[in-house]
């Protein structure tokens, strides 16, 4: 009997446990067969919620379950468009999705108003409403191009930005024209919106952010960061309708509130965009699908008719949008279809306007049958525009994304030296070994084909089990910390007499290229610790490295202050560390700046123009008052100092004061002491300050010019 009630034979499906295999394996089949035949998942789901749907074979309903879940799912996707947006590119850019987002909402607006009136004969509000559905899109596409790692792209940025634009003034249209077909449109209504606007976004871009560092500084345990995140996005969403406008703006603007505080390759994000791209984004996408009604197509002359004018119009006025931009500010055919791809997608807002208008009744006809605002044949004709420019939407933007991927990947290839990267971390102190892992894939470039390295070292003249154990789960522990990032650990534990020459025989055996040590959260840097350091470990090995005293989080950092020596930029190593410094603002968003010589500077503002991010430039040339930066340095601002060995082009007497500064002044901040490798120098050879040949900068070398730009593409 318990078979028979689990195993229904009557449709639609009711018992819970089965509906949701049903759609784990549609979830699970989808990728796997449309693969093959080169059809994206995306549209898959999509065909897949029509089958099954009401409208299909009736498998299932599109019940709260299905409603709520897809709800969830569409506000992830835009949370996520908002949470990985470069905001350093999209500050430079936001001219650009301005004018893109003008673009692509005021020539649907026109050719939908145009249409709806001479074309459909609707009313003047009636077109107008349609218009505004044409003019919104959603970013279907987006967590496809974001898998293929084309998600900062310019183009994708600029249409990310114009969507936000696009929306808010599409959904602003619905509220306008349902408040006039009832009557509620007054000075009252123009002031409570236009307020209500307001405080909603200062809300959320002011308070959302202090809430959130707060947070997160506090509570390390990854399942109540998760949840937090969801309370943040649906609260975003909830404050977002009380202001008048739809829900997606809230998650949206959510996501750009929170995006310095959860990096792109932290487990944060590691998590919530696993979650989504697995569970709730598929069972939207499914959802949208369940809405489609065929049979529409042959028994209603008239759904027919609308649909076909409403997909004609949307699409060309989206593609002229995208061709416009295009041809404004110089983008390639690539480009133009990514933006096309991400703007044609008709479905999250075109919904809420369809089922908002729909419900509209302006009046009643002579059989008392109710007129709504928006008719049948606009509901159905609205889902067969949503399959097809959805289709169409995705297969564009796949074509574009593959090609800009492959496109970087070549020049990458083909104009830049292979740098082999491999990160080596000391692990010792359970406290600080989650930060470390941290930081490692934080400065890590995307291309690294090694992993980390984690290296736990025991001493030789102790026999003992239990020490050996206590390595031993030192390193799984740092194993498992970095795989919620999705990087692989190779686990070290090494028997030596010294530390120092432990980590030296694993420099040299694995050619490691970037050295992390951490020191104690709240002890001082002991004066052996750098003096063992620099004698065993930067003069004798060719390394880039950090040591690192995390006192918070370094996701929560609002900013980090780099202390940059005179002649920096004559060290070979200078490339090397300061594209790892590029990659923590790249990945954090946080803002650097960078306090260094004129000189100095000029060489790392010329970085700066040529792979944009966020950062401000100091003068600053006398250790001595070193002091003066404490000044500048804020509770939740982390310090970076770049150090150099005795006798090489950039050392400064006044650094052998540092360790007491920092032991004295600094104990509040986190900081990292920064050593640049010496590119292959093993030895203590003097500096001549006085050949100038040596004090030619090294970005007009072509060599470590090479060296810059292809460690500056990779991440």
């Amino acid at each position: 009997m318990v078979l028979l009630n689990i195993f229904e034979t009557t449709l639609p499906l009711t018992n819970p446990v089965l509906k949701f295999l049903v759609i784990l394996v549609i979830i699970l089949a989808a990728p796997i067969l449309l693969n093959k035949l080169k059809i994206p998942h995306i549209l898959g789901l999509i065909i897949a919620g029509a089958i099954i749907g009401p409208n299909g074979i009736n498998l299932l309903l599109r019940d709260s379950s299905i409603i709520l879940s897809g709800t969830a799912g569409l506000l992830y996707i835009m949370f996520l468009a908002g949470l990985e947006i470069d905001l350093a590119d999209f500050r430079k850019n936001s001219s650009k999705s301005l004018l893109f987002g003008l673009y692509t909402f005021l020539i649907p607006m026109a050719l939908g108003t145009f249409t709806g009136l001479f074309v459909l004969g609707y009313s003047g509000p009636t077109s107008v409403l349609l218009a505004s559905m044409f003019a919104s899109h959603t970013l279907i596409a987006y967590p496809m191009l974001s898998k293929m790692g084309v998600a900062k792209n310019r183009a994708v940025n600029i249409t990310v930005g114009g969507t936000m634009i696009t929306d808010t003034l599409a959904l602003l249209v619905l509220a306008v024209i349902v408040g006039m077909a009832t009557g509620d449109v007054n000075a009252e209504f123009w002031t409570r919106l236009s307020v209500s606007i307001v405080i909603f976004g200062l809300v959320v871009m002011i308070l959302f952010p202090v809430i959130g560092r707060w947070f997160l500084k506090r509570y390390e345990d990854n399942v109540l960061q998760y949840i937090f995140v969801l309370v943040m996005v649906f609260l975003g969403a909830v404050l977002a309708e009380a202001a008048g406008i739809e829900a997606i703006i809230g998650a949206f603007l959510a996501g750009l509130s929170l995006n310095r505080l959860i990096p792109s390759t932290s487990p944060l994000m590691n998590r919530i965009e696993f979650v989504g791209n697995a569970v709730f984004i598929p069972f939207f996408l499914i959802g949208v699908g369940m809405l489609i009604d065929y049979r529409a197509f042959f028994t209603d002359f008239e759904t027919i008719k609308v649909a076909v004018v409403m997909t004609v119009v949307a699409t060309a006025a989206k593609f002229a949008a995208a061709w416009l931009t295009q041809k404004t500010f110089k983008f390639s055919v690539d480009e133009r279809r990514v933006i096309f791809g991400l703007s044609n997608a008709q479905a999250a807002a075109t919904l809420a306007a369809v089922l908002v208008g729909y419900n509209v009744i302006i009046g009643e006809s002579p059989t008392g049958e109710p007129i709504r605002l928006l008719s049948d044949s606009i509901l159905n004709g609205t889902i067969i525009m949503i399959l097809v420019t959805c289709t169409i939407a995705t297969f564009v933007a796949q074509k574009g994304g593959q090609n800009l991927s492959l496109t970087g990947s070549t020049v990458a290839d083909s104009n830049e030296p292979d740098i082999a990267e491999k990160i080596l971390i000391s692990v010792s102190n359970p406290e600080t070994l989650g930060e470390l892992i941290n930081l490692s894939t934080i400065i890590k470039s995307k291309d690294n084909k090694y992993g980390v390295y984690a290296l736990n070292i025991v001493s030789n003249d102790v026999v003992d089990p239990e020490t050996d154990r206590k390595a031993k789960d030192l390193l799984e522990k740092a194993a498992v910390a970095a795989s919620s990032t999705d990087v692989y650990l190779n686990k070290l534990l090494r028997y030596d007499l010294s530390i120092v020459n432990g980590i030296k025989g694993v420099i040299r055996e694995h050619n490691i290229t970037d050295l992390i040590l951490g020191l104690h959260i709240n002890k001082g840097i002991p004066e052996s610790f750098l003096g063992n350091l620099t004698e065993g470990v930067l003069t004798k090995c060719n390394t880039t490295t950090f040591v690192y005293k995390p006192v918070q989080p370094l996701s929560t950092i609002k900013k980090h202050i780099i202390v940059v020596p005179k002649h920096a930029e004559n060290e070979a190593g200078f490339p090397f560390w300061l594209s790892k410094i590029w990659n923590i603002s790249r990945s954090t968003g946080a803002k650097l700046v960078f306090y260094g010589t004129e000189k100095t500077n000029k060489v790392i503002k010329d970085v700066h123009s040529r792979y944009p991010i966020e950062a401000e430039f100091e003068a600053f040339d006398d250790w001595n008052e070193f002091l003066i930066i404490a000044r500048d340095l804020k509770p939740d601002d982390n310090l970076i100092i770049v150090l150099s060995r005795e006798n090489k082009p950039s050392y400064q007497a006044g650094m052998a004061l540092i360790p007491g500064y920092l032991n004295k002044y600094f104990q509040q901040n986190s900081f990292i002491l920064v050593y640049p490798n010496q590119y292959g120098e093993t030895t203590d050879a003097t500096f001549d300050l006085h050949n100038p040949s040596l004090l030619e900068p090294i970005e007009k070398l072509d060599e470590i010019g090479k060296v810059i730009a292809s460690l500056f593409k990779r991440k």
